[in-house]
């Protein structure tokens, strides 16, 4: 090799001493949200499909739907041309799928960071972290209650975390805090610690609505009712039920032009039929009728059709996760979605695996990958899930996190353009020669390959001298560090005051109430 190539490559690297600085300073970096250049995995047949279409809206017609003690959302359904008998509502043929009509194919999540705004539906993925476990879990406490200092920890991990597009809602269960109150705490750490989009309370409509103005106080009143600045899960008490609290909740959400995700809660096999088919027929029926309803409140509401299915494991009754049925319904749920031109819900890093082990990784690898493959425009869960949804815990969050990379390159697609092709290096070192040192490796080496960030790729002496360390070790590692490293993003102070005051007075307003 001649100088002058020399100093060229060693100009265009940079030096030592700066990658050496690239590679240890803090990066506070989050990826775009991810655009698919890959096709939908397409599970179902088209005479599948129409026959699920088919049998939902037979269901709302003949069996219907019940609205538990909302005597007001039944008057509303009656006045919409339902027919309602008590509780029951029957909905006639092809009117839920009209009144879902008027939902938006996709919507803009607005961030407090304009840069870390969203977009929902079509062929994009929105990531976000697990969503509401009463436990936590780390390497050193073990399995524990949450707390309020977890929930802090976790939005600033998911803050720094580069391939989590959306700080979530309620990472965990802080139980220190009252329940009437601790959704205050919540709103106030995601606004504050974190500038990625976030979600809005559910566990009563007034929390809904101290929601609403809490991003009223963030983004300006008339900015919130003319955007979308909160995405929250509103459950269906499968089968074919909506209670007061949730239908409360989508009923101030969607009044303020806020998004909800639409959303079956089912363990197949005590909430649905044990079929494929089945499932789908009550989960399509299920999701017309709660988002025909957000769009009776106020049409044009952003929404998601959402699927929460796990399987059931018939000896125990306990929940299953990333097995083949969960994916079919994944898959098949994406495919109806999108017959209805509606963003999607599912998937996330789910697992029954009581700790960051090979069953999690297993459960949660094939989970992850069906929700790439099947269309997911929305993936709560997408890191830190354990045990079945009851544990948050920390080393599998940023294990998670980190794997979500490896969707942003596999959605990215094959590129085929002329250094892709590398043609020249194919010629440049021709027959019996190694890629190592050709000029096309060293102008693509360091986007050639994803990178994890958290497993070991050492040699294993190498590794055996350093403490043998396993990934959760390691993942403990990180957290340590991502913690350490962590930089609040810069906030108004005036905005800050003032939200600091809206949740002082809502606290004192109240006695702590922890039922």
């Amino acid at each position: 090799m001649s100088d002058t190539a020399t100093t060229t490559r060693r100009a265009r690297g940079g030096g030592g001493a700066a990658r050496r600085a690239a590679r240890t300073a803090v990066s506070f970096d989050t990826a775009k949200y991810i655009e698919r250049n890959i096709p939908n995995f397409e599970l179902l047949s088209d005479e599948a499909l129409s026959i699920i279409e088919e049998n939902a809206e037979t269901l709302l017609e003949e069996v219907g739907v019940a609205f538990v003690d909302s005597p007001e959302s039944l008057e509303r359904w009656k006045a919409a041309g339902a027919s309602v008998d008590g509780e029951r509502v029957r909905i006639p043929r092809g009117l839920a799928r009209k009144l879902c009509s008027t939902a938006p194919s996709k919507f803009t999540q607005h961030a407090r960071n304009p840069e870390r705004n969203v977009e929902i539906g079509g062929n994009t993925l929105v990531t976000a972290p697990v969503y509401g476990p009463p436990f936590v879990r780390d390497k050193d406490g073990g399995r524990r209650y949450a707390t309020m200092d977890d929930f802090v920890k976790f939005v600033k991990l998911g803050y720094m975390s580069k391939w989590l597009h959306h700080s979530g809602g309620t990472v965990c269960e802080p139980t220190d805090a009252p329940v009437n109150k601790r959704h205050l705490d919540m709103l106030l750490t995601h606004m504050l610690y974190s500038d990625k989009p976030f979600m809005g309370s559910v566990t009563e409509p007034s929390r809904a609505q101290d929601s609403v103005e809490m991003c009223e106080i963030l983004f300006g009143k008339e900015f919130v009712q003319e955007n979308t600045v909160m995405t929250s899960l509103i459950n269906i008490n499968s089968p074919m039920t909506f209670d007061p609290i949730m239908m409360g909740a989508l009923e101030v959400y969607a009044k303020n032009n806020q998004a909800c995700i639409i959303s079956p809660f089912i363990v197949g096999g005590a909430m649905a039929p044990v079929s494929v088919m089945g499932t789908l027929t009550q989960v399509l029926a299920e999701v017309m009728a709660g988002i025909a309803y957000s769009q009776i409140i106020r049409p044009g509401a952003p929404v998601i059709f959402g699927t929460f299915v796990t399987s059931i494991d018939m000896n125990s009754g306990a929940p299953t996760f990333g097995t083949p049925e969960a994916s079919q319904i994944l898959y098949g749920a994406g495919q109806l979605a999108r017959r209805m031109g509606l963003p999607f819900r599912s998937g996330g890093g789910l697992c029954a695996s009581k700790l960051p082990d090979a069953q999690a990784a297993y459960e949660t690898a094939n989970t992850l990958n069906a929700a790439l493959m099947g269309g997911v425009n929305f993936m709560l869960h997408s890191c830190g899930w354990l045990e079945g949804g009851l544990v948050a815990s920390f080393e599998k969050f940023v294990m998670d996190a980190d794997q979500l990379g490896t969707l942003h390159k596999m959605a990215a697609g094959v590129a085929h353009d002329e250094n892709a092709q590398a043609m020249g290096a194919i010629r440049e070192v021709g027959p019996g020669g190694h890629y190592l040192g050709c000029d096309h490796t060293q102008e693509n080496f360091k986007s050639a390959f994803w990178k994890s960030d958290v497993f070991d790729y050492r040699p294993f002496e190498t590794w055996d001298e350093d403490g043998a360390k396993d990934t959760q070790y390691l993942a403990s590692q990180r957290v340590t560090k991502m913690l350490s490293d962590y930089q609040q993003p810069q906030i108004n102070p005036e905005i800050k005051t003032a939200l600091e005051a809206y949740v002082a007075e809502k606290k004192a307003s109240m006695p702590d109430a922890f039922m």
